[in-house]
């Protein structure tokens, strides 16, 4: 059976029907709270049209019993006005209760409300309630009004504010705390980063020393290298050098730049400067060894690649010797400033028709200067024409600083731009004066 409240014709009237409504069936505070707001937000659209509005409750249908949830009993609360509802669906599921709205314009809440006998009546004969207002009960000693219950609702809304309020600032102060946690893990991580590649930074420069020969001292000769891989994170590529005296007291130099980068060209270039080196001390002349070299080592490894230029300096005389193998050309400056490039032809390791095609012999006087590269040296701005001339420019200002200095400000000068990175090896031979 359905209950109806009276025409209602004011919001407040509204809000004091919902609410004895939602007492009678038992509604929580922030539920009938809701509920209040929501009929009460509906009604003064109504309302402001001139239209009046009746509240309705009766028991829901099986259908929507089914869709309450689960509930036990369940009844749906309906506004009903003089005209068409015309709040749009969107509206109605924006309510702080969601609503729906039939084909007459009836808006209906659906809620599990416990039926007070004298509400829903159990027998059919009950006689119905009076057609003007709900039914309501005696006033008994200590039963609430409107107001007290317009508090109530309040009062757990404030409630309900606090509880999040509280919850708001635990996950604050949890987050807080896990942030404190995860930066002092990420301080450990970085310390932990450096300490790594300290170690790592140390382990390569190990490596890199290991890899280079033991330094030459020599009357009447001052040398100096400088090696930068093109990755900094890799332990060396593929330019070395070897230097060693010989039985004679001649001076032999290799320079190697073997095809590719890293560990693999690493190995390349290290199996090169051995071959060169065992050769070298079995007497065989700088114009044998290139194509010498690559023979046996053809037979080691058939994909081995590389460029490199043999240098020969006797110390007492100045004399010098020259074997080219598809490389960068000598450069020497002389005590005076002027420079020049020492050609050779020849084809290198693993090349068609190894071998150097000639021998070129010079003297270094008194305070010339012998620089020994690779091409990531000149070649840094892909144009090797243009970097020569800038490395003749380079070492012939630097010419006359402290040995162990001009290969490096070589470098830095060759290297204020990068457009092709490339392992990078600079070697300087300078006579006394």
């Amino acid at each position: 059976m359905m209950r109806e409240s009276r025409p209602l014709t004011t919001v407040g009237g509204v809000r004091r029907a919902v609410r004895r409504l939602a007492r009678r069936h038992g509604l929580p505070a922030e539920t009938r709270a809701r509920l209040t707001v929501s009929v009460a937000t509906v009604a003064r659209t109504e309302l402001a049209k001139g239209r009046r509005v009746r509240i309705r409750v009766a028991p829901a249908r099986q259908a929507d019993a089914r869709e309450s949830d689960g509930a036990v009993s369940v009844a749906s609360v309906a506004l009903v006005s003089t005209g068409v509802c015309e709040t749009s669906r969107q509206d109605l599921d924006r309510l702080p209760l969601p609503a729906t709205a039939d084909a007459a314009g009836a808006v209906t809440w659906l809620l599990p409300l416990a039926a007070a006998p004298h509400e829903l009546p159990a027998a059919p004969h009950e006689p119905p309630a009076a057609p003007h207002e709900l039914p309501t009960a005696p006033r008994e000693a200590g039963q609430h009004t409107d107001g007290d219950a317009a508090e109530e609702e309040l009062r757990t809304v404030l409630e309900r504010r606090d509880a999040l309020e509280a919850e708001h600032r635990r996950l604050k102060d949890e987050l807080e705390e896990t942030n404190s946690g995860v930066l002092a893990l990420y301080v450990q991580l970085e310390e932990r980063d450096e300490q790594l590649r300290r170690a790592h930074g140390k382990m390569l420069r190990e490596l890199e020393d290991a890899l280079r020969p033991a330094p030459l001292t020599v009357p009447g000769l001052e040398l100096a290298v400088h090696y930068a891989p093109a990755d900094a994170d890799a332990p060396t590529g593929g330019d070395l050098y070897d230097w060693f005296r010989l039985p004679d007291g001649t001076i032999h130099i290799t320079v190697v730049d073997a095809l590719g980068h890293g560990v693999r060209s690493t190995g390349a270039a290290l199996s090169v400067t051995h071959t060169v080196r065992t050769l070298a001390l079995e007497g065989h002349q700088p114009h044998t060894i290139v194509q010498r070299a690559s023979e046996i080592l053809a037979g080691i490894d058939a994909r081995l690649m590389a460029t490199l230029l043999l240098a020969r300096v006797n110390p007492d005389t100045g004399e010098l010797l020259l074997a080219n193998g598809s490389h960068p050309p000598a450069l020497v400056v002389r005590e005076d400033g002027t420079t020049a490039y020492l050609h050779i032809p020849g084809r290198g390791v693993g090349f068609p028709l190894p071998g150097s095609e000639d021998v070129l012999r010079t003297r270094l006087a008194p305070g010339d200067l012998l620089v020994l590269y690779t091409d990531g040296l000149t070649e840094s701005r892909r144009d090797p024409l243009e970097g020569e001339r800038r490395l003749a420019a380079s070492a012939a200002q630097h010419a006359h600083r402290p040995i162990g200095e001009i290969p490096e400000a070589i470098a830095d000068d060759m290297h204020t731009v990068i457009l092709h990175p490339d392992d990078t090896l600079a070697l300087t031979v300078r006579t006394s004066s």
